[in-house]
């Protein structure tokens, strides 16, 4: 019987012998790779932390102590170890367990995590919860360098490093790799201390070019100079304890390492070196490509897909960045750590000089775009719509308030699908259009996603393009740098009785639906500036108005449209169809979709239930 078909929960785990964990490390790496090239997921991350999950469960006593997994697509390891192995072929699927921690899945998920950074703030408080109560159990982060670039892990840090008292251990997993290329200070910094080359090559130019009187007052600061390029400053000088580096895949370091951290008491930090796609040489060579994958053959590798029919609206973005970029040199690109995920790898080799990862902080990349917009650039900030929402702040008070012209770009607006209600764009309507000086746009195809580009960034003042993820409709593309008149929706299809206005990623199944029902569809395009006059004339015509979004209803799309109406003084039975006052977990995007009644099935027949006697009068007069 295989080790690892005997571990049902980190009890067992700790039954073991310190001599089966190696073996097992190896099953368990065995099982990952055949287990994610079925379902897809996220790979190289949870190859490079095997080991450093088998020696915490197996050091620590989960669940009562604490293990709260920084950007939780490391914790697959974590998952099968505390009794999910049976499930994990359901990875990511609909009715499966998650790609991410969650609290409703297992005791042993601490924390759901699936934004970076969060673990060291969450990881304190329940260490200070223990404290408070008087219980005796640790607390323990496991962050990723690349999510030590955001600000909330260093105020974090400052809190945490003034309890002298609280069992919280931070281990920094230093695998030199984010989900894009790591960049910034900070990673340099630790690049350069782990080479060791700085501090030995600044003791051999003290020898060459200090005179002899000063060479023994250099031996005597020696020490102090070794301190102030250490790894241990930074994170002592917080108030930590550091211990480290040590090799992450290294169980005979880690678990003694770990058993006398144990030991000690108040705030520790283990800096552990691992490196992602860790056993298996394809993702060690290619960890963004293996960073998230779909089905593959573990014995061939990810191969090239063919190019499809249809372009991603990422690719969309991409194409219309490089291309503005060429017309107008003002135009400057950012990415808050996401250069490959918002389409632009292209734009990066093309126009380097203009092109901005600024790491894990979204918060910064807002003020950072509002900083270049004073100075007359053109800033165009790529982000996830879920991601928006950590610089929500500074999109009020840097951007909005001042009234500067800054592009965003939101890919991932609507349900995305496998990554679940974590990375969902649910929410941007509503948090966008509710903020002055703002212009919000939803493109009903690919070819109006590059003419709304086009319009926000010729836009004197902040403006949002909001784009779901995967391919369009299969929209010819005009490569004209095209504007679209702002405020302005269009009628797509003229029926009887009822109108439907229809928002972004939504025209398409409405249109659908309108066929079944003979209904009027408008392409409303614009959540802000609404298109009132569009508004009032399908008011008049009209005996009912529907709305239809992909996003929440509370306070979004169709939320504008009511108020519209209600302003004008227009009293019209009105039904807003839109995602529900829920979170909405992982699947597939369409079967979701369907699930919510956001499908052109599932929109008729919501207008059926609400209007079914008028609109079959409707249908059988023709």
């Amino acid at each position: 019987m295989k080790l690892l078909e005997t571990i049902n929960n980190p009890a067992d785990l700790r039954k073991l012998g310190r001599h089966q964990l190696t073996p097992l490390a190896e099953e368990l790496r065995s099982f990952l790779l055949d287990s994610v090239s079925k379902t897809g997921g996220h790979l190289s991350s949870n190859l490079g932390t095997v080991e450093l999950t088998v020696a915490l469960h197996y050091v620590f006593n989960t669940p009562q102590d604490r293990i709260v997994w920084d950007v939780g697509h490391q914790t697959y390891s974590h998952k099968i170890l505390s009794g999910r192995r049976e499930q994990f072929h359901t990875l990511r699927q609909l009715n499966g367990i998650s790609g991410f921690p969650r609290r409703v899945e297992s005791e042993y998920d601490t924390f759901g995590t699936a934004h970076s950074s969060t673990s060291i703030s969450a990881a304190l408080g329940m260490a200070m919860g223990a404290k408070i109560k008087g219980e005796q159990r640790h607390a323990i982060a496991v962050i990723g360098d690349g999510s030590m670039t955001a600000g909330m892990a260093f105020e974090a840090l400052n809190n945490a490093g003034v309890e002298k008292d609280c069992n919280l251990l931070v281990i920094l997993n230093d695998n030199d790799m984010s989900i894009s290329p790591p960049v910034g200070a900070l990673n340099r910094y630790l690049a350069r201390l782990m080479s060791g080359q700085f501090y030995a090559a600044s003791k051999d130019i003290a020898k060459s070019v200090l005179p002899a009187p000063l060479l023994e007052v250099a031996k005597r600061l020696e020490e102090h100079a070794k301190g102030m390029v250490v790894p241990a400053t930074m994170f002592e000088e917080l108030g930590f304890n550091y211990i480290g580096p040590i090799d992450g895949h290294d169980l005979d370091s880690l678990i003694p390492t770990l058993q006398n951290i144990k030991q000690l008491k108040g705030p520790q930090f283990l800096h552990v070196v691992t490196k992602k796609g860790q056993g298996y040489k394809l993702a060690e060579a290619e960890p963004i490509l293996y960073h998230g994958t779909g089905k593959f053959n573990p014995a061939e590798g990810i191969k090239p897909a063919l190019a499809p029919s249809k372009k991603t609206y990422t690719e969309v973005f991409g194409d219309w960045l490089c291309d503005m970029a060429k017309a107008d040199k003002r135009l400057v690109g950012i990415t808050p750590a996401m250069r490959e995920g918002s389409g632009m790898v292209r734009f990066d080799k093309e126009y380097p000089d203009r092109y901005f990862d600024v790491g894990i902080a979204e918060q910064h990349s807002v003020t950072f775009g509002a900083g270049l917009a004073c100075e007359g650039l053109k800033p165009v900030v790529a982000i996830y719509s879920t991601f928006l929402q950590r610089g929500y702040d500074q999109l009020i008070h840097d951007v909005a308030l001042q009234d500067l012209d800054v592009t965003f770009a939101l890919d991932r607006a609507g349900l995305v699908g496998a990554d679940g209600a974590t990375h969902a764009g649910n929410y941007d309507l509503a948090y966008l259009r509710c903020i002055p000086n703002m212009v919000v746009m939803a493109p009903s195809d690919e070819n109006e996603c590059r003419q709304m580009l086009t319009t926000a960034y010729h836009y004197p003042g902040p403006a949002a393009v909001r784009y779901p993820r995967g391919a369009g409709v299969g929209a010819a593309i005009e490569q004209e740098l095209t504007s679209l008149p702002i405020g302005k929706g269009e009628i797509r299809r003229k029926g009887q009785k009822i109108a439907i206005l229809a928002f972004g990623s939504m025209v398409a199944p409405s249109l659908a639906a309108a066929e079944l029902l003979n209904a009027t569809v408008a392409n409303m395009r614009f959540v802000k500036p609404l298109d009132v006059e569009l508004v009032k004339q399908l008011a008049a015509d009209h005996d009912y108005l529907v709305t239809v979004e992909e996003g929440c209803i509370m306070g979004g799309a169709g939320a504008a449209v009511a108020e519209a109406l209600a302003a004008e003084g227009i009293v019209k039975p009105i039904q807003m169809l839109g995602l529900p006052d829920k979170f909405i977990d992982h699947g597939d995007p369409a079967k979701l979709l369907a699930l919510v009644g956001l499908d052109a099935a599932g929109i008729a027949a919501s207008i059926k239930g609400r209007f079914g006697d008028e609109l079959r009068l409707v249908v059988s007069n023709g």
